[in-house]
């Protein structure tokens, strides 16, 4: 899976809102930086400078407001000789440097062996490109900056790690038909997406199913939702709206959306229909 995190220096963004967890780890970082830039004998300003980063951008990651980037770590390490002691950090953040809800996610898809999702109004997310991806949060409101924008990218990229995985998880997603003819980011990147949806529907542990919007009967219409089978434990379904995003395990729940993601299946098309489907669309773009 493609992916990286924003590689030129922060510049100027607001200081991120951060979880406790995420928190933690970025204080701990911080300190270190502090004293390894003290025993340096360097101050803030002459640290920022020698590693292409500003004072303000050197004090928020000191101060662990901040999550440095690889390339901050590493080079920092080398202004002030700490020998890979700053550097190894780099394997701390990896994890943290995503928002938290799409952490816990990833922890979950992860562990899967079974994953079901219906998306109602856009590609799925683990069936995104990186450029679908970028336009999507482009489009957030209130505006999103460029850094953050990258390390939500960089986030939902991580989490399709899932398709290299072995054993390979049995994978079912229902796109609404909508969500095919939505041109998002460009006739260019809508392209590249119908692209990308038949090349992923061609593995033998993933189905890709459309449900057509001619449909009289959608069990769907109440928005979009996955069903996540760990390998440990029981099913637990993860719904989504706006901002808001829920994890539950509780049984009652759990049942009434497994029935659910088996009427919409059925009610869909299948799966060979549906890549017809797509490359029909593609052919029209």
């Amino acid at each position: 899976m493609a992916g990286t995190e924003h590689e030129e220096a922060e510049t100027g963004a607001d200081e991120q809102d951060l979880d406790e967890e995420t928190s933690e780890v970025l204080e701990i970082v911080g300190r270190q930086v502090r004293r390894w830039r003290q025993r340096a004998g360097l101050t803030q300003a002459e640290l920022g400078s020698a590693i292409g980063y500003t004072e303000a951008q050197v004090s928020a990651v000191e101060r662990g407001r901040r999550i440095p980037k690889p390339e901050f770590l590493e080079k920092a390490d080398k202004a002030v000789q700490a020998e890979g002691m700053l550097a190894e950090f780099k394997e701390d953040l990896k994890q943290v440097r995503y928002p938290k809800k799409v952490r816990d996610l990833a922890r979950l898809e992860a562990d899967a062996v079974e994953l079901g999702a219906y998306a109602h109004e856009v590609i799925h997310g683990l069936l995104q490109t990186e450029d679908y991806i970028r336009a999507l949060f482009r489009m957030r409101t209130p505006l999103l900056d460029e850094e953050t924008i990258e390390r939500h990218v960089a986030a939902r990229l991580a989490r399709q790690e899932i398709f290299s995985r072995w054993p390979a998880p049995i994978m079912s997603f229902v796109q609404e038909e909508v969500t095919l003819h939505r041109p998002v980011g460009g006739r260019m990147v809508w392209r590249a997406q119908l692209e990308h949806l038949l090349d992923v529907g061609q593995l033998r542990n993933v189905s890709i199913q459309v449900m057509p919007t001619d449909r009289e009967e959608n069990a769907g219409l109440g928005g979009s939702f996955r069903l996540i089978e760990p390998q440990r434990g029981s099913r637990v379904a993860h719904t989504e709206a706006q901002h808001f995003s829920r994890v539950t395990a509780d049984r009652k729940s759990v049942r009434a959306l497994e029935a659910r993601y088996g009427i919409i299946r059925a009610q869909a098309l299948t799966p060979r229909e549906s890549l017809g489907l797509i490359e029909k669309v593609l052919g029209e773009t």
